[in-house]
């Protein structure tokens, strides 16, 4: 599973050192970061959304409180 990951991230390098002489690095850049963050919020999916409603939990708990 490691050398998976070491191979995404030697392309991902590889096609940024080639974006670079590209004006539209900032898209590239941007797009590779949401890319990410939606790959990382499937992954944690359901540890998110248990976070999320456990926080809510706690909020509503101790709001009753005041």
């Amino acid at each position: 599973m490691r050398k998976f990951w070491d191979a995404i991230e030697y392309r991902i390098e590889r096609f940024t050192l080639e974006m670079q002489q590209e004006t539209g690095l900032s898209v590239v850049e941007m797009i590779l970061i949401l890319v990410v963050i939606i790959a990382l919020v499937l992954i944690f999916k359901t540890q998110l959304i248990s976070l999320v409603n456990s926080i809510f939990e706690k909020i509503t708990s101790e709001s009753a409180g005041i």
